[in-house]
């Protein structure tokens, strides 16, 4: 038997060159991967499109996976099979997890037992899949590099998609006040309802004007960045003294006069979830998995496509005007 389940196949989303979304291949003869030592193997439900695994698949992003791969990191399923020395979970558990060993986009994938938590049942898989890169990603950026504190300010720019609407649920429960943009009416209602004090529309020629009124002379003392090759250099007139960008996104080059940075001693600080260390991962599970127990954390899912639609998702999280919580695929 053991020999027959090593040979079933399932259909998987396979990357052979690096391209533009039509390189995204939806195959139905993929092998079900086999879970090593200190492994999971989790039945999808569902997983999560972050913009970075575009960038990843056009081949521009730093790091470059051997091909052929399996894109996907934020899957949420249930445990299917356990490799040797597995005791945090078993069969039939409901899970989510920060990463996989062999891609998301795939009816199976097997993730090291250390990336994977409970998915509690308030939760269903699609939010489950809008957990992990989003919230690890704002905690980490908000806390452990942005060194947020309660009382003071957080402007989230490009707050309505899953980082942004992560972030402001985060910072609203530590005590922070919130100030968020969106695209479009829509988007700026969706960050109202997630803990934004106030939204902003990014489109609007004066936006940055309407958020210097509302922050007064003092300024915002955090920014999270989704589109610094835009922002950064309004951004730096917008910060306090001492305030910090932290940039979580990032599509091009922009020009900035570093002199903004010495008039408030103001910082810009890169902030990579794959940076992280395991004490660090530890500490952004930690207080996630409390905010869902807590009741604040509710992940937003946005576009929901199937798996043979994937080019479309692809094509539609970087090019679609605003977004709306997660985008994820079901399975």
């Amino acid at each position: 038997i053991a020999m027959a389940a090593t040979r079933s196949v399932m259909r998987a989303v396979r990357v052979f060159e690096f391209g533009g979304p039509e390189v995204l291949k939806l195959q139905s003869d993929v092998l079900v991967p086999v879970p090593k030592e200190n492994q999971v193997l989790i039945k999808v439900h569902a997983c999560g499109v972050n913009p970075v695994e575009t960038y990843i698949r056009s081949g521009t992003y730093a790091r470059k996976p051997a091909l052929p791969y399996t894109p996907g990191s934020d899957v949420a399923g249930v445990i299917e099979g356990v490799g040797e020395h597995v005791t945090a979970f078993k069969k039939g558990d409901r899970v989510f997890t920060l990463e996989t060993v062999s891609g998301g986009y795939a009816e199976y994938a097997v993730a090291a037992a250390n990336r994977v938590f409970p998915l509690p049942d308030k939760l269903d898989f699609r939010q489950g899949a809008a957990i992990g890169v989003p919230y690890f990603t704002a905690y980490r950026a908000l806390f452990q590099k942005g060194c947020a504190k309660a009382g003071e300010s957080v402007l989230v720019h490009g707050a309505s998609g899953g980082v942004g609407l992560a972030a402001c649920q985060i910072a609203r429960a530590c005590g922070l006040k919130v100030l968020g943009t969106a695209g479009t009416e829509e988007g700026m209602n969706v960050i109202l309802k997630n803990g934004a004090h106030q939204a902003f529309n990014h489109r609007d020629p004066n936006y940055t004007e309407r958020i210097k009124e509302c922050t007064g002379p003092g300024g915002v003392d955090i920014i999270i960045e989704m589109l610094s090759n835009v922002n950064l250099d309004a951004d730096l007139q917008l910060l306090s003294c001492a305030g910090r960008v932290m940039v979580v996104g990032c599509r091009g080059r922009i020009e900035i006069n570093p002199r903004d940075t010495m008039s408030k001693e103001s910082s810009i600080i890169g902030v990579s979830l794959f940076l992280a260390t395991e004490e660090e991962r530890r500490e952004c599970a930690t207080a996630v998995l409390d905010g869902i127990e807590a009741g604040w954390l509710k992940p937003v899912v946005g576009l929901e496509y199937p798996l043979e639609k994937v080019a479309k998702a692809h094509e539609d999280i970087i090019y679609s005007s605003g977004a709306r919580g997660k985008m994820v695929l079901l399975l």
